[in-house]
């Protein structure tokens, strides 16, 4: 009875070695893996900049001078890095931040509610994700860089 299940049945793909620069940029990640992928990566590059974010919080509500070099330095720049250099790391704790907080908000309702774990639910859940925070964090670009 085992030969007739063990024949009747296609033989898997073995996988023994997973060339990375082959086999890897033909694999199509699923939308909830990129989520997930990007909710670590925002967390590493909030963890990676805290000195940049406490910098920037005590500079701005330590003084008026201090909140002029503050402004200063992401108008004009400081030493040779430009003002635009810095509003574009800015950005980017804030995309972090953004994403961070909204993917968060997902899982916790993964958590919470287990008729969410479904297969559906990851995809659109995922989608609204990257929809969200991509859309505010484009509309607070354009406040960072002076558009309105």
């Amino acid at each position: 009875m085992t030969d007739l299940v063990s024949t009747s049945r296609a033989k898997r793909p073995e996988f023994r070695n997973i060339n990375a620069f082959h086999d890897l940029p033909t694999y199509r990640l699923p939308v909830a893996g990129i989520v997930s992928i990007l909710h670590r990566i925002s967390g590493a590059i909030m963890f990676l900049l805290m000195p940049f974010i406490i910098w920037m919080f005590d500079t701005s509500i330590s003084s008026e001078f201090s909140y002029a070099k503050f402004a200063r330095v992401f108008n004009i720049g400081v030493g040779v890095v430009p003002g635009w250099f810095m509003k574009v790391i800015a950005l980017g704790l804030i995309w972090s931040f953004l994403h961070h907080f909204v993917a968060g908000i997902r899982y916790l309702i993964m958590d919470v509610s287990h008729s969410a774990v479904t297969k559906e639910f990851g995809r659109s859940s995922a989608q609204v994700t990257l929809v969200v925070s991509l859309g505010i964090t484009a509309a607070l670009a354009l406040k960072l860089f002076g558009v309105y």
